[in-house]
C-alpha cells in the first residue's frame, strides 16, 4: 500500500472529515500537526506548492490536495486506484 501523508491541525473539521474517509477505507496514514511543528509546516508548503490550507494530503509523492479534493476523487471512483498497492 502506498504511503499516505496528511498535514493537519487541531480542531480542523476538514482534517477530521478527510481522516474519516481514509479510516473508513482502512487506509493507514502518517499525520503531521503543522500548527505545532514549524518544520512540518515548511515541508507541507514546499510539497504542496505553497498551499497553506489544511489538510494537505499526499499519496506517495502525489499531491492530492485538501479534503474536497480527496472526496472528489472518491466520488469519481478514482481514489481506490491511487490507494492500490503497486
Amino acid at each position: 500500500m502506498p504511503q499516505v501523508t496528511v498535514y493537519s491541525g487541531p480542531f480542523c473539521p476538514y482534517c477530521t472529515k478527510a481522516k474519516a474517509l481514509l479510516d473508513k477505507k482502512g487506509v493507514a496514514y502518517v499525520e503531521y500537526n503543522v500548527k505545532a511543528d514549524d518544520q512540518k509546516l515548511k515541508e507541507m508548503l514546499e510539497r504542496s506548492g505553497g498551499r497553506q490550507t489544511i489538510p494537505q494530503i499526499f499519496i506517495d509523492d502525489r499531491h492530492i490536495g485538501g479534503c474536497d479534493d480527496l472526496y472528489a476523487l472518491e466520488q469519481a471512483g478514482s481514489l481506490d486506484q491511487f490507494l492500490a498497492a503497486e
